[in-house]
């Protein structure tokens, strides 16, 4: 529980700090493009509290986070947590698609390819799943949404839902199972890999294991050692990857939803760092970092859990 309090205390003092020093005034922010004079910048500022020094406006912070007020947005004039609740939806529905999918994906892939390592299917699927987990996200995304989007119209290019969404609850699912194809394939892309190579060097660590043998010398066929003995032992460390990156199911993928318009958490963030909204971007952080401390703790816990020779 120390180690909790103290990474959440270092998680609130680095939101702060780190969104102080970005480039960029939220008074010029939200004024820009309007004749504004002197006065009323001043007045602006005093009424955000971005007049008082800088340690008052961090024991304001600290104050509001421990009694769980995260503000009010400059540019949305709504309660930050109101804001966050609206946008988690949508980027549970498409991180947590993604990762299921991506874990499912990765993991027998990557079984496949461990159980015969050095085979053409090892070569390619490896070379394939290395080149995949090197691309970056928002590269990745473009080129779907010129390929699948725009360029063919086979799905929709950003949002949610199609601005005149046919009614009836199956009509509107679908719709929006459309709209999540191409940012949930996205993720999907670049996450494949991380989980294939983890598996595929764990099983073929497993395969030439004594108690393999064993189980091939008691004439049990090779389709069994590798489903009841080899891949239960081999999945310590995707289990592991995959709680820790369940931590980041709540941030989502920011480069992703921008480049879609995905309504959610990362979208948010990143329209809130074009003023920058101070508010937004402490509560959004936040949230982001938060699971990732608990998730990491948790990972920890499950290492020792499913294997208690890691707790000796």
């Amino acid at each position: 529980m120390a180690d909790l309090a103290g990474n959440l205390i270092f998680v609130t003092v680095v939101g702060f700090v780190l969104f102080r020093v970005l480039p960029g005034d939220p008074v010029q922010g939200l004024t820009r493009g309007r004749a504004t004079s002197p006065e009323q910048l001043a007045a602006l500022r005093r009424e955000l509290g971005l007049d008082r020094p800088l340690a008052a406006q961090f024991a304001g912070y600290v104050s509001d986070v421990l009694h769980g007020d995260l503000g009010v947005s400059y540019a949305y004039h709504r309660p930050v947590a109101d804001l966050i609740l609206d946008r988690l939806g949508p980027t549970l529905l498409l991180v947590g698609t993604a990762t299921v999918l991506s874990v499912v994906l990765g993991a027998y892939g990557g079984v496949l390819a461990g159980w015969r390592p050095g085979s053409p299917l090892d070569r390619s699927s490896t070379a394939t799943a290395l080149l995949l987990w090197a691309m970056p996200s928002f590269w990745v995304g473009l080129v779907l949404l010129v390929a699948l989007g725009a360029g063919t119209g086979w799905f929709p290019v950003g949002g949610l839902r199609s601005t005149d969404t046919p009614d009836g609850m199956l009509a509107a699912a679908l719709d929006a199972g459309r709209h999540l194809v191409l940012p949930c394939l996205s993720l999907v892309v670049i996450q494949y890999g991380q989980y294939h190579l983890l598996m595929r060097s764990s099983v073929s660590a497993e395969r030439d294991s004594p108690y393999l043998r064993l189980a091939r010398a008691k004439g049990l066929r090779e389709a069994v050692v590798r489903r009841r003995h080899a891949v239960p032992n081999a999945l310590l460390p995707t289990a592991v990857l995959a709680l820790v990156n369940a931590g980041y199911v709540v941030s989502g993928a920011v480069a992703v939803e921008a480049v879609f318009s995905w309504p959610g958490l990362g979208y948010l963030a990143y329209e809130a760092l074009q003023t920058p909204d101070l508010p937004v971007l402490h509560g959004t952080f936040l949230v982001f970092s938060v699971p990732v401390v608990v998730a990491t703790m948790g990972a920890d816990l499950l290492r020792g859990h499913i294997d208690p020779r890691l707790t000796g």
